[in-house]
């Protein structure tokens, strides 16, 4: 993939839906996005669950460029 495809696909990445929820048996909060199926991370405040689930999107989508796979487009769940 030529960088300007790359920067084109990370510079969507914000684009992507997040969801955290609160796992009160492990007391943390829990982080995924929807549109990457398993896509998740977790941290002990929302804050860091989310800073960890921007390293695990990055990590994500570099995944699928190295082995060429389609990167799914961000979805607006809300409307």
């Amino acid at each position: 993939m030529n960088t300007k495809v790359y920067k084109s696909v990370f510079s969507r990445m914000s684009e992507y839906s997040v969801l955290i929820q609160y796992d009160s048996n492990d007391n943390i909060y829990i982080a995924s996005i929807p549109e990457l199926n398993g896509c998740m991370a977790h941290g002990k405040t929302r804050e860091d669950a989310t800073k960890e689930i921007n390293i695990a999107l990055e990590m994500w989508i570099e995944e699928l460029i190295e082995c060429g796979m389609e990167i799914p487009k961000p979805i607006l769940f809300a409307s």
